[in-house]
């Protein structure tokens, strides 16, 4: 038999960014638990609006399944003495475990205890479980109030727990647990009283209550993108922002306003960025792709007095459009390379001088990583001329008030100032990536700047010993790192990451030598996880990442072609050139020296092979330099051949010295041909 558990914590107003993590949280919590204690179900299912956490389990055994256990004890020898007699050591294992000495079996040279555990009736299990998964639930924020010990994420006001039709009683933060919940704040009174799971979600739904947040994300939709087609236009539904909105609400009705023509004059991320970020507004595009003077949002409740809901939120929004204009038009007034001295007002970090400074750096780098990477000399001044101007916008008044917009003010202001295009996309584009699946950069330009500005930022802060560490990044440096690695494996930059780090250093002042050396093995260890992170998302297999980072993650898209041409390479072949290549490898290492003397050669299969091994190294050279690896591959498995008769034919650790070593050497060549590309000894054959 089973029956359906319903739990819900009613709370003050829960923050909507805290919600989806929350739910998976607790239903994966649910999950685990009830699999722990044996106790089976059909299906569980977390639910919330901001002001309720639920807990639906479909089809909850009423009985925890019985448990039979097998326990090793001490050996024969100690549990037993010289006549056979159970000893202290017996009759305590078997105290222990809750069973006669007598039912203690041998096997093994031990003893073992059979323990039957009966399971117990789930209702008497269930305020102990429910009582645990609330006080287990982690936010990234708890608050305490009154004079309760009690840490949770908003105030408890109520809870309800039913099994079947019973309710399951239990008591937290001085509430106890009952049959009721409530409805919408406004839109209802009083207290629910609910007498299965089954009408939980009826009986909230006739209270303006859509607990279900798919229900409630199915309903925006639709409702906004009907609003849009009544306007004429399509609205422009970020995720992101359907996600937050989805737990501000428990009762979703979309609106439309609508805002004066002429704040289109405006650049569209100008307006689309109050509308999105301030007021959780849904902007909405014509058939051209731009702006209409219309926006969509949802208020929380019913169609009572919507005009009175629009013309609030529009009132709103004209403030903040107005600001936006007035910023806008006084930004005009000063171009952004006069900006630059106030730059010189503005910390960057403590000990790094200004923004003014980091400006130079950037500058500077850009320069260095464009000649590195061989950059046609005509796009240099627009890399050199975007780096200056890339922090310019930061003293404006448009981006001081909406921060979010750095980047794209300065785009627009360099246009309005005559700057080409190239220059002014590249303020936008060094900022990019964001955030976590943002577009990379596509300009040579903006990719340089971007790099530049990103390893400035990780080799400063990693100079003040601030190293992210657990959950702990404060300046996103995990986010900036695994930027670059995406930005040079997209661009295919032939770039040298310690160059890069050496280079910063002498711009940031880093003199020390043992500081130097410490600091670029610190940033090399934090750019070697990105890195397997980056082929992790390629589903290229853990040993083959392992393999190509041990040789070297200096030249990131070096690295990316090594793993992506070993993870295409699954043939029998090359399961026998990486065995052959481990066998070498693992002889290699007791090599003084990689000379090869072959007047030593006492056998054709040392000559056959040295042979073998000078041809693959000149046409592995050509091919490495060209980064064509799967050549690279396809050559090595025909030393496989003459590497498997060498070893058949002649014993390597021979007695006499000289022929020793020189057979040593001749393998030590052959891995160090290898090491250039992976450590082949780390690839699961």
């Amino acid at each position: 038999m089973s029956k359906n558990l319903l739990l819900e914590i009613g709370t003050e107003e829960i923050p909507a960014r805290f919600m989806p993590s929350v739910l998976k949280q607790l239903e994966t919590m649910a999950a685990d638990k009830f699999a722990d204690l044996r106790i089976k179900h059909d299906g569980v299912r977390a639910v919330g609006t901001p002001r309720r956490l639920a807990l639906v389990i479909n089809g909850l055994s009423e009985e925890q399944a019985d448990k039979e256990s097998e326990n090793k004890g001490p050996s024969i020898k100690i549990a037993f003495d010289d006549n056979g007699n159970p000893t202290k050591a017996a009759q305590g294992f078997a105290r222990g475990q809750g069973i006669a000495v007598e039912k203690l079996i041998v096997r093994d040279g031990y003893v073992y205890a059979i323990v039957h555990e009966e399971g117990k009736e789930v209702q008497q299990l269930l305020p102990e479980i429910l009582t645990d998964l609330i006080n287990t639930i982690n936010f990234p924020k708890n608050m305490r109030w009154g004079n309760l010990d009690m840490r949770f994420v908003r105030p408890i006001r109520w809870l309800l727990a039913l099994y079947g039709n019973e309710v399951v009683p239990f008591t937290i933060a001085e509430v106890t647990s009952d049959n009721y919940t409530y409805g919408h704040r406004f839109l209802s009174k009083g207290k629910i009283f609910v007498n299965s799971v089954e009408e939980y979600f009826s009986k909230l739904a006739e209270n303006h209550v859509m607990v279900d947040q798919e229900v409630r994300r199915q309903v925006i939709r639709e409702q906004v993108e009907k609003i849009a087609v009544a306007q004429g236009g399509t609205a422009a539904i970020d995720e992101d922002l359907l996600e937050e909105v989805i737990y501000l609400v428990e009762y979703p009705t979309a609106l439309c306003g609508s805002f004066e023509e002429k704040y289109l004059a405006l650049p569209p991320e100008a307006v689309i960025t109050p509308m999105r970020e301030h007021q959780r507004y849904f902007p909405v595009v014509g058939k051209d792709g731009k702006l209409l003077p219309v926006f969509i949002t949802v208020r929380n409740g019913g169609s009572d007095y919507i005009d009175i809901v629009r013309r609030g939120n529009e009132r709103v929004l004209k403030a903040r459009l107005a600001d936006a204009q007035f910023f806008f038009e006084e930004d005009q007034k000063v171009p952004l390379i006069e900006r630059l001295e106030k730059l010189k007002k503005i910390v960057f970090q403590e000990g790094l001088g200004s923004l003014y400074d980091k400006t130079i750096r950037i500058e500077k780098l850009a320069n260095i990583i464009a000649q590195e990477i061989g950059m046609d000399e005509k796009i240099i001044p627009a890399i050199i001329r975007g780096a200056k101007l890339s922090k310019a916008d930061l003293v404006t008044g448009m981006v001081y008030e909406f921060t979010e917009l750095q980047g794209i003010m300065g785009r627009e202001y360099a246009l309005l100032n005559g700057e080409n295009e190239e220059v002014a996309e590249a303020i936008f584009e060094h900022y990019l990536p964001r955030y976590a699946g943002d577009k990379l950069p596509v300009a040579p330009a903006g990719r340089i700047i971007s790099i530049s500005d990103k390893i400035d930022n990780i080799v400063a802060t990693f100079s003040r010993g601030l190293i992210p560490t657990g959950s702990q990044d404060p300046y996103a440096l995990r986010r900036q790192a695994l930027g670059i690695v995406n930005i040079l494996v997209d661009a295919k930059y032939k770039v040298s990451l310690l160059n890069l780090i050496n280079s910063s250093m002498d711009l940031l002042g880093v003199t020390d030598s043992a500081r130097r050396s410490k600091l670029s093995n610190e940033v090399l260890d934090f750019f070697r996880l990105r890195v397997k992170n980056v082929l992790a998302d390629e589903h290229v297999r853990y040993d083959i990442i392992d393999a190509v980072i041990t040789a070297g993650i200096d030249d990131v898209y070096d690295t990316y072609l090594r793993a992506k041409a070993i993870a295409n390479e699954g043939t029998e072949v090359m399961q026998k050139t990486y065995q052959a290549f481990t066998r070498v490898g693992n002889l290699a290492k007791n090599a003084d020296s990689s000379v090869v003397v072959p007047a030593l050669f006492a056998a054709d299969a040392e000559v056959n092979l040295y042979q073998a091994y000078i041809s693959a190294n000149d046409q592995i050279a050509k091919h490495i330099e060209n980064q064509d690896y799967n050549s690279v591959l396809n050559i090595m498995s025909t030393l496989v051949a003459p590497i498997d008769a060498f070893f058949g034919a002649v014993m390597v650790m021979v007695e006499d010295v000289q022929v020793r070593k020189n057979r040593l050497a001749l393998l030590k060549s052959i891995s160090d041909l290898t090491v250039k590309i992976a450590d082949f000894s780390k690839i699961i054959a």
